[in-house]
């Protein structure tokens, strides 16, 4: 009698040195954005300028937008860990200019310089990321990145607007700063890739986006982060008659459904390969921006926010995975460019659109109707079925 052992083939490892401390990164830098985030706008209304506190988060989103379609091109010059030190610098360092003037003209140049160093750092930062991790892995490898950069950001967006109300502002730009830089010390840990111009640079961004196997998950992930603008934007104002604790816990809800789905999504990925996650994503999500439409049911409103949220985390997950599974070596940089801008420009559609719309159809109406724009979609993700 003889036996036999089966064994499955080993899997890679991961979570390596390189990648806890690339975390260091991810965290200084999601600090540095969302610390401050909500913090600037309060800062520019009391120093006088209601119009300058809209100005500076337009300023501030533009110029992220601007800056992550070039930074493939400042990443192949000078490489990953010298193009994501300088995007920290960017990101942090301005803020200190905020302790000693709230001249409008000030606090938008500092939201500029921000947005280009947010920008930086997340695309220098996430092609790097992307080198981090198993391939066989990379699903589950991205969603651990994003609950490593969520938890940061969910944590610092509340407490930045409570720091400011009881210590003041300046404390808040100082800690923004000092964690920003303080990770500065963590890059030299990172390990040295070089990019030709050949494999990456600007000309990849360029290509990327004439690029069907990339626009597509693009263009569906940018649909669903418009519906999240429409959500941040509106949801708050669509249960002003509700008791606060409403609004408050939809808007908890969305993003912990989204971090935990991120997770999930990316272990089903690895198995049975990312495209297969777009489809449910997008039908989590309409879904769960029609139970929104229900502004004066309580249980429907945060009911809505976890199944969008559980929606939109699917999509982050398989999206970019997907995008990243489609390029050779040398283009991640371009594929972290064109997700991230397909990020920040569907959340300023979403609300810019929300808002011509409202006044006309009221709240209920706008988010039914935001649940109907995600559907088609869907054909997009029908054709994108595929590793």
């Amino acid at each position: 009698m003889t036996t036999q052992l089966l064994t499955r083939p080993a899997r890679s490892s991961l979570v390596s040195r390189a990648l806890l401390v690339r975390f260091v990164s991810i965290i200084g830098s999601a600090i540095g954005f969302y610390l401050p985030l909500s913090v600037v706008p309060l800062f520019a209304k009391q120093a006088g300028s209601d119009t300058g506190a809209g100005l500076a988060t337009v300023a501030l989103l533009l110029a992220t937008v601007a800056a992550e379609l070039v930074t493939p091109r400042l990443v192949s010059r000078v490489g990953y860990r010298w193009a994501l030190a300088i995007g920290l610098v960017l990101l942090g360092a301005p803020t200190l200019v905020l302790t000693f003037s709230d001249d409008i003209g000030v606090i938008v140049a500092v939201s500029v310089v921000r947005g280009i160093g947010f920008a930086i750092a997340v695309v220098a930062g996430g092609a790097v990321t992307a080198l981090l991790i198993p391939a066989d892995r990379r699903g589950e490898g991205l969603a651990l990145v994003g609950i490593v950069g969520g938890i940061p950001g969910l944590l610092a967006l509340p407490a930045g607007v409570w720091a400011a109300a009881h210590w003041g502002y300046s404390p808040v730009f100082v800690v923004t700063a000092v964690a920003t830089l303080l990770a500065l010390l963590s890059v030299p840990g990172l390990p040295r890739h070089s990019v030709t111009a050949k494999e990456d640079g600007g000309h990849g961004v360029l290509a990327g986006l004439r690029n069907p196997v990339l626009t597509r998950p693009a263009t569906i992930f940018a649909v669903s982060a418009a519906a999240v603008g429409v959500l941040v934007t509106f949801l708050p104002l669509a249960a002003a008659d509700q008791p606060a604790w409403v609004a408050a816990s939809a808007l908890l809800a969305q993003p912990a459904a989204a971090t935990a789905a991120r997770w999930v999504a990316g272990r089903i990925g690895d198995r049975h390969g990312p495209a297969w996650l777009l489809v449910p994503g997008l039908v989590l999500s309409a879904a769960g921006m029609a139970g929104i439409a229900f502004t004066t049911t309580p249980a429907a409103v945060i009911g809505g926010a976890l199944v969008f949220g559980a929606g939109f985390g699917a999509l982050q997950n398989a999206t970019l995975t997907l995008m990243y599974a489609r390029v050779p070596a040398g283009g991640e940089s371009a594929v972290s460019a064109i997700w991230n801008a397909a990020y920040d420009l569907g959340m300023a559609a979403g609300a810019l659109g929300a808002g011509l719309l409202i006044s006309s159809a009221g709240y209920p109406m706008t988010f039914a109707l935001t649940a109907v724009v995600v559907l088609p979609a869907l054909l997009l993700a029908r054709r994108d079925r595929r590793p």
